[in-house]
């Protein structure tokens, strides 16, 4: 039978949580058809053979397994055109979200007047729990963010639990930036025409099993999100964090230099090779974790990506060195050559790590 409701599960290393998930959705589900998707993003711990476990049980259950890249957004919207069915359900499989709200979501998109249903933390009776003070602040900043880019009168914009029909989700999906870990707040930014919404209150809940996935790389793919809806028409999102990392680089070349020229006593040509290399490996080690961290490399990977980094800066280095050179030969301001082959280095150095080291194709 062709399920009318698919429930899209994203998931990282949540083997303890994915047969308990399962299990309270089918409880509130029973009378529905319906399927539940789980996308993995080849978990370390088990989780996609737990979840192939159900399925070969004869369960409503479906696993994509993704190898070699990350990402929640993208890992919903994979898991949402993969399936037939006219409604769709996002939820965590840390057990936070509350699955009760799964039917009333379904029958309120079902009535035709809605197009997307989200469970709300921030209105009526819902609650973040027992979050700390620190956490809430940190929340409410980033709905406000998110309000601003949407442009929806949206109490929980943030938020991972929410329901959406097919129609509005094919008429969107090409648009999507799929960065990052909101899903929803890329939905409302990137829909050609504002979405009919409606929000259900919930309290949100402890996570019962596993780690929390909530980190300050997290944090840099949210601001990513925001670069991408904002001005991502005018300049690549990571372009804009990749300058960030390599403005961090320069303070870093100068304090190597000066602790190796200074203190170490070492000659110049020695203090600036070192410095350099310095700097490079700092902004490949951050620009891995940070920039690139749907795509990081780790094991061997990433010291063969170290290399390539090395390789690709090392051209960049002497592009900059050249344009300049050519620039305050013709008579520019000796700072205005020197910012034009700023430019045109870190535009390689971006460009070519992100196909070369990264094997990015978006930029």
């Amino acid at each position: 039978m062709q399920p009318q409701l698919s429930v899209i599960v994203p998931t990282f290393n949540e083997v303890q949580n994915i047969g308990e998930l399962y299990g309270r959705i089918s409880k509130v589900l029973h009378d529905i058809a319906w399927e539940m998707v789980v996308v993995d993003d080849d978990s370390s711990d088990g989780t996609a053979d737990a979840a192939l476990a159900l399925a070969r049980a004869g369960e409503p259950v479906r696993v994509i397994r993704r190898i070699g890249r990350r990402g929640l957004s993208s890992a919903v919207i994979e898991g949402m055109l993969s399936s037939a069915a006219d409604f769709f359900a996002v939820i965590d499989a840390d057990l936070q979200h509350d699955e009760a709200l799964l039917p009333q979501m379904l029958e309120t998109l079902r009535q035709g007047d809605t197009d997307i249903v989200i469970g709300t933390r921030y209105a009526g009776a819902g609650s973040v729990g027992d979050w700390s003070a620190a956490r809430v602040r940190m929340s409410r900043l980033a709905t406000v963010l998110a309000q601003k880019v949407t442009g929806a009168r949206i109490s929980d914009p943030m938020s991972g639990f929410f329901a959406i029909r097919r129609e509005p989700l094919e008429r969107t999906v090409r648009h999507l930036s799929g960065e990052g870990y909101k899903i929803l707040l890329d939905i409302f930014a990137s829909s050609p025409v504002p979405l009919r919404h409606a929000e259900l209150p919930y309290t949100f809940r402890q996570r019962l099993h596993g780690e929390s996935k909530l980190d300050a790389a997290v944090l840099s793919q949210y601001g990513l999100l925001l670069f991408d809806k904002t001005v991502g028409r005018f300049i690549p999102p990571r372009l804009i964090f990749f300058s960030i990392v390599g403005a961090i680089g320069v303070f870093v070349h100068y304090a190597a230099f000066a602790l190796l020229f200074f203190a170490g006593g070492v000659s110049f040509l020695v203090a600036q090779t070192g410095a350099t290399i310095t700097a490079m490996t700092g902004n490949y080690v951050l620009n891995n974790q940070l920039t690139y961290r749907d795509a990081r490399r780790k094991g061997w990977k990433f010291v063969t990506g170290l290399l390539a980094f090395y390789l690709v800066c090392s051209i960049g280095l002497l592009g900059n060195v050249g344009i300049a050179s050519y620039a305050f030969s013709l008579e520019y301001q000796w700072w205005l050559a020197a910012f034009a082959g700023i430019v045109v280095g870190t535009v390689w150095n971006f460009a070519a790590s992100s196909i070369f080291v990264w094997k990015q194709r978006r930029l």
